[in-house]
């Protein structure tokens, strides 16, 4: 049994994209994985079979993170059928572009209350129920650095989240728990494949290695902080970008 055997991860946001890759990744390096998804159970289920076939195992589990108490049953669902939680992965996010001046206030407060308010009960919840030696990682943005025009309420929620990640860290001494966030750079998820060509292909470009992200860099990264490799990192902010900044 690998040295994640019987650990329990909870995984948000997992249905599709980097959170399915992390997911898969995760329970491959035998993790049991809770997946959670917001709205269809389709995707969530279907991840969870390819889970089951592939030898691993795996539970969905719907909960919308900006809602603190569907977060708590969400860990209590998670503890009951598995006795334990080691890992949580805040994946969960929503990206809105707009300039400052024309950003209307449903898109500032749809993006506070997932990416900053839905890591935050997490956050909250895992710092109440993680195991001594378990980690939590959350997820910011490369754009926090880049600072273009149009990302400023969305860099904001990240750069959030790497406040919280760096003082979390310091509130769990003496727990043995690590908090650390990932910061992706451009990754070839469905969602930003919609974009112009234009755009990927100038993103594209930005990286030395001249090439997007593939969601599995992120979850190859996601699993390094998760594993036995990973237990001396702790209140960093990994910028898994191929060198975009």
């Amino acid at each position: 049994m690998s040295e994640n055997g019987n650990k329990v991860a909870i995984v948000t946001g997992a249905s599709r994209g980097i959170g399915a890759a992390i997911a898969e990744r995760l329970a491959a390096d035998g993790f049991t994985v809770v997946i959670n998804y917001a709205g269809s159970v389709g995707p969530a289920e279907a991840l969870a079979a390819r889970i089951e076939k592939a030898g691993g195992r795996a539970i969905t589990a719907q909960a919308d993170v900006s809602d603190p108490a569907a977060v708590a049953r969400m860990f209590d669902a998670a503890k009951a059928a598995f006795g334990r939680i080691d890992v949580l992965v805040n994946n969960a996010g929503i990206m809105q572009l707009s300039p400052i001046a024309e950003a209307g206030d449903e898109l500032f407060d749809r993006q506070v209350a997932i990416n900053l308010k839905g890591v935050f009960n997490g956050l909250r919840e895992a710092a109440r129920r993680l195991r001594s030696g378990g980690r939590i990682i959350s997820f910011s943005s490369s754009v926090v650095g880049l600072l273009q025009p149009g990302y400023a309420v969305y860099a904001a929620t990240k750069a959030g989240v790497e406040a919280m990640t760096h003082v979390l860290s310091k509130e769990l001494r003496g727990r043995n728990i690590t908090v650390n966030a990932v910061a992706p750079g451009p990754t070839a998820t469905e969602l930003f494949l919609q974009n112009p060509q234009e755009v990927i292909d100038r993103l594209t470009k930005l990286t030395p290695l001249e090439r997007l992200g593939q969601p599995q860099d992120i979850a190859a990264t996601v699993a390094f902080l998760a594993g036995p490799d990973g237990g001396w990192i702790n209140g960093q902010v990994l910028r898994a970008n191929g060198g975009i900044i």
